[in-house]
């Protein structure tokens, strides 16, 4: 199928034909006709099968026909659970309204200077692109209109739901016309999604799209069992010194850990810099734009990095830490091998890590090969998990481009991990009675 079959703006058709994209993905082809056509959506994809197009172009049709309402609030009205959500989707929607006239947009999240914020809610907007902490405080002002609002749209709200949002979610809605319509995209909707969308949606489209199976077969994935801490970093050190990284995302598990990393690195002699959740969106912006530009070789990151960053330079991601849910191991590794480059995907296992590694293959699809350094050779077995390959002893230094690759399966269970990541950042605080003190730091 074309997206002309889709029977969208030429306007729309003509800024897609400028992007190189000529055919839906299986989540577009669904989700589109029945978008356009008013329906609530209730659409489970994994990650990469081009969800933000999914909505985003139904989203432009509806507002390439003027409104008859009159007023200054927005149309569409798109809630992210991250910044780093927020300011994609928001790039998504340039970049497909670049040939429709008078398409206004606008992004509002923690993390960036209120006052401009504020002014921009005062000015007449098409699309607003929120994250829900940042977005109630200034309906809570009185400074959001939802007098015009045509569509809702949840993404990633999975995630939202592990971050503690979805009462605010609720708040937002329930501030917006009952005759909007709404679409809901998820990595899964069972549990609490599913009883989610029974409240917000009205007779929902349930589409459900499977993981491609060759997802990631350009990344070549590897394992490597560490004794310690210690060895884990005298063998991050030695992987990092191979002249055959471009640049790498590491990820650990905390934000004081990548901090404590990338200064550790940088004492090293390593080009590095950290990502997480407690810098400001000012201080993520500047290190997201020195990493573009090869002034900073490591970016030393927590989860909140593995969506959102596309640099087609990442020739590596490493797992200093393991990700404690499955799915978040399939957006880390998403980091690299972009524009259809290949990548590698290295990640450290402990004895302790048995449980993190089998949830990880088995999600996947396949097992990860163990590998070993010469003079780096692990002493400890892993416990509560059988090595599923081989253990081979590549080229330390010139391997990096070569050998099997592995592919990894995009769909599955979001889980509650906030406590890794952001506790006391970005989580509704309701026994305190506000969604203020939420918000600072999205």
């Amino acid at each position: 199928m074309s997206f002309e079959l889709l029977n969208l703006n030429p306007a729309i058709l003509q800024a897609l034909a400028a992007a190189g994209y000529t055919q839906p993905t299986a989540v577009q082809e669904r989700a589109i006709p029945d978008a356009i056509a008013g329906r609530d959506l209730m659409v489970s994809a994994p990650t990469g099968t081009g969800k933000t197009a999914a909505f985003v172009l139904p989203a432009l049709q509806k507002l390439a026909t003027p409104s008859t309402k009159p007023g200054r609030g927005p149309r569409v009205l798109v809630l992210t659970p991250t910044r780093e959500l927020a300011l994609q989707v928001t790039t998504a929607v340039e970049k497909y309204c670049k040939f429709l006239r008078r398409m206004r947009t606008g992004t509002v999240l923690g993390g960036m200077p209120y006052l401009k914020q504020r002014r921009l809610l005062e000015q007449p907007l098409d699309i607003l692109v929120a994250t829900p902490g940042r977005l109630i405080d200034f309906m809570q002002q009185g400074k959001v209109d939802f007098s015009r609002l045509e569509m809702l749209v949840l993404d990633e709200a999975d995630r939202m739901l592990d971050m503690g949002f979805i009462k605010p979610v609720e708040s937002i809605a329930a501030a917006t016309p009952a005759t909007r319509q709404t679409l809901m995209f998820s990595a899964t909707l069972d549990g609490g999604i599913a009883q989610l969308g029974k409240r917000l949606l009205r007779d929902a489209q349930l589409i459900e799209v499977a993981a491609p199976r060759a997802r990631h077969e350009n990344i070549e994935q590897r394992l490597h069992h560490v004794d310690d801490g210690g060895h884990k970093s005298r063998l991050l050190d030695h992987l990092l010194r191979d002249t055959a990284i471009d640049q790498a995302i590491v990820f650990t598990a905390t934000k004081r850990g990548a901090d404590r990393l990338a200064v550790r690195l940088t004492d090293d002699g390593h080009s590095a810099a950290a990502l997480h959740g407690n810098m400001n969106q000012n201080q993520r912006n500047r290190t997201l734009a020195r990493l573009r530009s090869g002034n900073v070789r490591v970016l030393v990151a927590t989860d909140v990095a593995a969506r959102g960053i596309d640099v087609t330079s990442i020739s590596h991601v490493i797992n200093y830490d393991l990700p404690k849910v499955a799915e978040d191991y399939v957006h880390r590794i998403g980091r690299t091998g972009r524009a259809g480059a290949s990548g590698i995907a290295i990640s450290f296992a402990g004895p302790e890590d048995g449980r993190e590694l089998k949830q990880i293959e088995r999600y996947t699809g396949h097992a990860i090969a163990a590998h070993v350094v010469e003079g780096l050779e692990p002493k400890l077995p892993l416990r509560n998990h059988h090595s599923p390959g081989p253990r081979r002893k590549p080229d330390a230094r010139n391997g990096a481009r070569n050998g099997s690759r592995g592919n990894a399966g995009n769909s599955g269970n979001g889980v509650a991990r906030w406590n890794n990541e952001s506790r006391g950042n970005n989580r509704w605080h309701e026994s305190r009675g506000s969604a203020r003190t939420a918000s600072r730091s999205r």
